[in-house]
This record gives C-alpha cells, sequence and structure tokens, in this order.
C-alpha cells in the first residue's frame, strides 16, 4: 500500500547543496555542471535556509539588469517560504503535496537539518516499486 511507503526509503541522501553567500554566479555554474534546476541552500551547521532554483537566478540576473547593478549572493534570491517533508511522510502524501504545489523537489527535515531530498521521479520510482510487488 502507497500510504505505508516511506519518504525515507526512496528520497535522495546526496544533495547538491548551496550556501546562503554563495554569489549567484556560482550557483549557476553549480546548477549547470549538477545539471540540476535547482538546489536546497544550507548554513554551516546543516540546516536548510531556503530553496535556489533556476528562476531564482532569472530573477536575479533581470534585477540586476534593470537596475544596473551586480548580482548578490543566493541568500538575496532565495526562496524561504518552504514546503518540506520529513522521511516518515508517506509516499502517497508527498504526492498529493507535489500535485497540490507544484514542486518539482521536496527537501527532507529532521529536527531544522537537511537530510535528503525527494523529487517526482522518486515518487515514481515508488509507484514502479509497489505496482512490481502486486504483481
Amino acid at each position: 500500500m502507497l500510504k505505508s511507503m516511506l519518504v525515507a526509503d526512496y528520497m535522495s541522501r546526496r544533495v547538491i547543496t548551496l550556501s546562503p553567500d554563495l554569489s549567484v554566479h556560482e550557483a549557476i555554474r553549480v546548477l549547470l555542471e549538477n545539471q540540476i534546476s535547482g538546489a536546497p541552500v544550507v548554513n554551516e551547521s546543516g540546516e536548510l535556509q531556503g530553496m535556489f532554483s533556476e528562476s531564482d537566478c532569472l530573477k536575479g540576473a533581470l534585477e540586476a539588469s534593470y537596475h544596473d547593478t551586480g548580482i548578490g549572493p543566493v541568500s538575496e534570491y532565495m526562496t524561504v517560504d518552504l514546503q518540506t517533508v520529513s522521511g516518515q511522510t508517506s509516499i502517497l502524501d508527498a504526492a498529493e503535496i507535489f500535485l497540490a504545489d507544484h514542486r518539482r523537489r521536496l527537501p527532507v527535515v529532521e529536527e531544522g537539518k537537511l537530510i535528503g531530498q525527494i523529487s517526482r521521479r522518486d515518487l515514481l520510482r515508488a509507484m514502479d516499486d509497489f505496482n512490481r510487488s502486486q504483481s
């Protein structure tokens, strides 16, 4: 049953992260080199501070162009109003969040610290495992 399958069993534990004080230019390079569309932003203690996406990069570039200034650090453009899940969240509940909020990925947090990330593709993998186990 999908309700009994947990995020912890399908999440990525090795997550590319960004520092809040990293320049947007460096963050763009990290996203491109790793072929990802966004990454969690964590402080030195591993606490989740925000999420930084391709859209945030564009927002920073446009703002800098309009004001004829340089682009600041990731912390100025990252999304801070975050939806997170815990490792104990069911795959079914995570799927509902993805559908309701149109997210590509969700940070997995325990006691304020990032422990992983789950994506829509991870959920598809869980659903495939479930279907195979029913055959």
